[in-house]
């Protein structure tokens, strides 16, 4: 592909010089080629940018429009990313080094989740009347909805439009103004979704789409222009933003960290369960916030399970992520591997059976920013590889002793974002998934839902996205109370 340049920042809805002049070199995961050149927002531009926002909201016709005409806005949008899905695929592969059969099947994603939000929308109560509990009291109480204000939205590198979207849509269906805060490694496709967000047509000042750094998206949560904060990123990140948001009593969500686990009960198909677990576990090469990572087998068939799984990781191409047949590509950057790399060399550490894998390069691949697939077996849900959060393709293989033990062990985390059971009997699976403590969790390899809200127990955040629930997050509730 010819490499991009990229010397404008979409603020406000215009296409605008950055107050700085340095453009971002962006490489290639695969093979460090330069692919692109992207401006940076930098505080002025972030201060720019809130502005715009802050006089859309306050003073512009957004929030005033009757809901359906921006669900019409938003099905249009939606329209138009559909026609342009091969092209956003191709270009986050490039830039972000995921396979691209991920991208593809991600769009399809993107399309659920949007009809979804526009489903929750339409049925949405925007202003209702509330029936009394008292039936003769002499006054009526009508309940609002209105939009929260304007939105700082921060989103990380690994799923750039499912988590841009994820935030972008409800707070525009609400009536919001955004500002989005996208990580320097996404700066192309998220300039790309600038463009299909210009060519329907936006008021002025309503959304604005910045590539910064970590020390302006600081600059921008703690913006005193913002009313509400949304993020998905680390659980580190999301405790200072936090701290920030109770500061100034800001409305806040967060998508935090994860470290799910997969229970496989001892009535289990392995020839089902196993090569599913290469996309609930794997996909997105393993820079994935639900990945079940913590595969738990019962002891009556623990190496069986281990030898499935090793079978399963060996098997997998890893390579070029623009190759149809390829599953796992390149980490997004040289640190990321190299963290991950430093998370297998702890396992090893830690006592932990390496199965397959480890923390050298693939043969043939050194000057991409690869890990090999790797499994530990005979790992203790107390070492570091089982509770920490590695974000690349590392599994872990622990035994349990029967039902109670698996869900004391998968329970056993600082984090509650996903997870899964395997079972011959839905019955039973349904029974464990009710005891597990996770925002979601799913049964024989169901997907995950978009009507449903999405979002973590214990430090995997806070509030939650998608479907109904996901769009109260950006409303604001006023009781009215007039004489009947």
């Amino acid at each position: 592909m010819t490499m991009i340049v990229r010397d404008r920042l979409y603020l406000g809805g215009t296409w605008t010089a950055p107050s700085g002049d340095a453009l971002l070199d962006l490489h290639s995961p695969h093979d460090q080629r330069l692919i692109g050149r992207a401006a940076q927002a930098l505080p002025a531009d972030v201060d720019r940018a809130v502005a715009a926002a802050r006089a859309a909201f306050d003073d512009g016709p957004w929030p005033r429009t009757d809901p359906k005409e921006r669900q019409d806005v938003i099905a249009r949008f939606n329209e138009l990313r559909e026609a342009h899905a091969d092209d956003i695929a191709r270009l986050i592969t490039q830039e972000r080094g995921n396979p691209r059969w991920f991208n593809t099947a991600g769009q399809q994603g993107l399309r659920r989740q949007a009809l979804a939000y526009l489903k929750a929308a339409r049925e949405f109560g925007w202003e209702e009347v509330l029936e009394p509990s008292v039936a003769d009291v002499p006054f009526q109480s009508v309940l609002r909805r209105e939009p929260a204000g304007v939105v700082a939205a921060v989103i990380p590198w690994n799923s750039p439009f499912s988590a841009a979207l994820a935030k972008v849509i409800p707070a525009l269906l609400a009536g919001c103004t955004v500002v989005l805060k996208v990580s320097p490694e996404n700066s192309l496709s998220m300039m790309l979704l600038a463009d299909l967000f210009d060519e329907v047509g936006l008021p002025e000042g309503v959304l604005s789409i910045l590539p910064a750094d970590r020390e302006t998206s600081e600059y921008l949560v703690a913006h005193p222009g913002i009313d509400k904060i949304a993020f998905t990123g680390s659980t580190r990140a999301g405790r200072s933003i936090a701290s920030v948001a109770g500061g100034q009593l800001k409305r806040v969500s967060l998508e935090l960290g994860g470290k799910s686990a997969v229970i496989i009960l001892p009535d289990a198909d392995l020839e089902t369960a196993v090569p599913a677990l290469k996309y609930s576990s794997l996909a997105n090469n393993g820079e994935a916030c639900i990945a079940q990572t913590r595969v738990l087998a019962p002891r009556s068939r623990y190496e069986e399970v281990v030898t499935a799984l090793k079978d399963l990781l060996e098997g997998l191409k890893v390579g070029d992520p623009s190759q149809e047949d390829t599953f796992i590509g390149p980490l997004v950057r040289a640190d990321q591997q190299e963290r991950v790399r430093a998370y297998i060399r702890l396992g090893v550490e830690e006592g932990a059976r390496l199965v397959t894998g480890g923390p050298e390069s693939p043969e043939g691949l050194e000057q991409g920013n690869y890990v090999k697939p790797t499994l530990f077996a005979d790992v203790d849900n107390s070492m570091r590889i089982a509770q920490e959060e590695i974000f690349g393709p590392v599994l872990v293989v622990i035994p349990y002793d029967d039902e109670d033990d698996a869900v004391r062990i998968a329970n056993d985390s600082e984090y509650g974002l996903s997870g899964g059971v395997w079972t011959a009997d839905a019955a039973r699976g349904l029974s464990v998934a009710r005891r597990v403590r996770t925002g979601t969790f799913t049964v024989n390899g169901a997907p995950i839902s978009f009507d449903g809200p999405f979002g973590g127990f214990k430090h995997s955040g806070t509030g939650r996205e998608y479907g109904a629930v996901g769009l109260g997050e950006y409303v604001e509730l006023k009781t009215i109370t007039v004489p009947a």
